[in-house]
């Protein structure tokens, strides 16, 4: 019986670390400069989510060892890849709907990470807690980015840099620690 290739696996790993990493850095971008026009904000975000989704897509795809890190991941790609499409149509326009929607995405993905961690621990990975943990920060500043949206642009723009620091944050680690990738991986 011939091995797997390990190929799908590490393309989908490598491209969700640098999609959560970009995460970071534009959470970060957000956060130090929240007077950001909201025309550029909807191009940075749309772009980055349309790429974050097709690499969460991939990433359902490449069927790693323990198949924690994407087992949601498929429809959460889709959603993303949906709402970076929407964004880029509409930059600008609808940032209250769009914070609302992220804010949920972000909700439900914490949500899915603390499954994730729980799996983990099953496995035998030993810090499955600190999953829980990023997870639990990503669902607040998810939470907040929800009832934020009426507020006011600038801190609008805080926040939702704050919850895709924490998303990416914890897809990062996600993804580094629980996508386990073994070169003699028969085929299923």
């Amino acid at each position: 019986m011939r091995f797997r290739s390990v190929t799908p696996i590490r393309a989908a790993k490598v491209s969700y670390i640098v999609m959560s990493a970009v995460l970071c850095v534009i959470g970060i971008l957000f956060m130090a400069r929240p007077r950001v026009s909201a025309t550029a904000m909807g191009y940075i975000l749309g772009a980055a989510l349309v790429i974050f989704g097709i690499a969460k897509m991939a990433g359902y795809f490449a069927k790693d060892l323990y198949r924690l890190a994407f087992q949601y991941d498929l429809e959460t790609g889709i959603i993303l890849l949906v709402l970076g499409i929407i964004i880029l149509i509409f930059p600008g326009r609808m940032m209250n709907v769009i914070s609302i929607a992220l804010g949920v995405l972000i909700l439900a993905d914490g949500l899915f990470k603390i499954r994730i961690a729980l799996d983990a621990r099953r496995f035998g990975i030993e810090r499955w807690w600190l999953t829980i943990v990023l997870a639990a920060a990503a669902i607040l500043t998810g939470v907040v980015l929800v009832f934020q949206s009426a507020r006011g642009a600038a801190l609008l723009t805080v926040v939702l840099g704050a919850a895709l620091l924490a998303d990416g944050l914890l897809c990062l680690y996600v993804a580094a620690t629980m996508v386990k990738i073994v070169a003699n991986q028969y085929p299923d």
